[in-house]
């Protein structure tokens, strides 16, 4: 069974939500996230990064960061930007990215969950991050940015949501990079009670993106329940801690993008040399086409031209559920053993290019300084699913969602 429970969100008045909406705090540097927050005291990048906020240069750890972070908050609560739902809801969060849509709904997952296992992640976090979002995460005693789960579809629950979205909206947006976002508040008794119902059917959950704010929301509800028991207090499982902020997705609306790679350096080799390198485990032609058309393809940009790698049957085992990507492939079999790029998290001869950007950011970092851009061909659903299911993680910079979700629009605090 999974768990998907109403709350009551803060969220923005209707006039105020476009200038609330605010980009993840891990997808923007600080100076990127004071220029989109520039002139705009409601934009939620306050709370996400309040570094913007204070003077330049200041540690992105230090304590005045995490305290400006709760005032800044606090204060979109106090003035009133944000409101709270009289009653406790479930939500519709739908995005338009061109002739994509997808729709999923916002409510509260387990944390008990995620320890069994019934909540599966693909990828390892970095302590640093970690530690990072669980101190916002304390201090503000919120979820200020909902984690992005997926599930496998079930078809009545699609056709719920897809009810709930023939009503009027609460909230119907175009942010500035041209995706739209609309939201409608679930407040039936009567639906919310369905679709609890319907999740309580769900085998599992898998954790799409937010990986580092799902541990920190797991963190904070561990060191409250340890907290709780030591002082004697009896923890049933129905507490706020015991729960985070989540939009769940079908995954069959799902958009992963390609996460591509460019290198610094050939590790000392020529072009001429380097290229008969590749050819022993890929085959290598002169291509028209500058992204994969096809799995175990690859687009590699080098000296001005492009060219098609084609991994070689055999040089890797397809069987595997890790090792059978095709990140893991252009790893194994030419980054590591030919480029000498070991350890793709702390190289620093390696740099990674969601494919958002597209292919003429590859061809950019090139031409201002990186000896070569690789084009991966995108991971699916079904193989993230298949490597959480193993209970394996992902390699580095293996997928990149799009569209990202907006902070702000929904925000859950601990208060219950």
């Amino acid at each position: 069974m999974s768990q998907l429970k109403p709350f009551r969100a803060y969220r923005p008045r209707p006039e105020l939500a476009a200038q609330v909406a605010a980009v993840p705090y891990d997808v923007v540097n600080t100076q990127e996230a004071a220029e989109l927050a520039k002139g705009n005291p409601f934009s939620f990048l306050h709370v996400g990064r309040p570094e913007i906020d204070l003077p330049a240069g200041t540690d992105i750890h230090a304590d005045a960061v995490y305290a400006k972070g709760v005032s800044n908050l606090r204060a979109l609560i106090g003035n009133g930007s944000l409101f709270r739902e009289n009653t406790p809801c479930l939500y519709v969060y739908q995005q338009h990215m061109g002739d994509h849509v997808q729709a999923g709904l916002v409510g509260l997952c387990s944390v008990q969950e995620y320890e069994t296992g019934q909540i599966k992640r693909h990828e390892f976090t970095r302590k640093d991050k970690e530690d990072d979002r669980t101190r916002h995460v304390t201090d503000q005693a919120a979820n200020a940015e909902p984690v992005f789960l997926t599930y496998k579809a079930v078809p009545y629950i699609d056709h719920i949501v897809n009810d709930i979205r023939q009503q009027v909206p609460v909230y119907d947006i175009v942010t500035p990079d041209g995706i739209g976002h609309t939201v409608w508040v679930v407040s039936g008794e009567t639906v919310v009670y369905e679709l609890v119902h319907l999740f309580n059917g769900v085998e599992a959950l898998y954790i799409a993106d937010g990986h580092h704010r799902t541990a920190a929301a797991i963190r904070y509800g561990q060191a409250c329940r340890a907290k709780a028991k030591a002082q004697g207090i009896p923890v049933d499982g129905d507490e706020p801690f015991e729960s985070f902020m989540a939009v769940v997705f079908p995954h069959d609306q799902l958009k992963i993008m390609d996460y591509n790679r460019v290198v610094k350096d050939l590790n000392g080799l020529s072009q001429e040399t380097f290229l008969a390198k590749v050819r022993e485990t890929f085959e290598v032609a002169v291509s028209a086409h500058r992204a994969p058309q096809a799995p175990t393809t690859f687009g590699m940009y080098l000296g001005g031209t492009w060219y098609e790698l084609k991994a070689k049957p055999g040089s890797f085992p397809a069987s595997d559920p890790v090792r059978g990507l095709d990140v893991s492939i252009l790893q194994e079999n030419l980054l590591n053993p030919i480029l000498g790029i070991d350890d793709p998290r702390t190289n620093t001869r390696i740099d990674f290019v969601g494919g958002i950007r597209g292919m003429d950011e590859l061809e950019r970092r090139v031409k201002e300084g990186c000896a070569v851009a690789f084009a991966v061909h995108p991971t699916s659903l079904t193989q993230l699913m298949s490597v959480a299911d193993a209970g394996e993680v992902m390699p580095p910079k293996s997928t990149w969602f799009e569209p990202k979700l907006r902070s702000g629009l929904l925000v859950r605090m601990y208060e219950g």
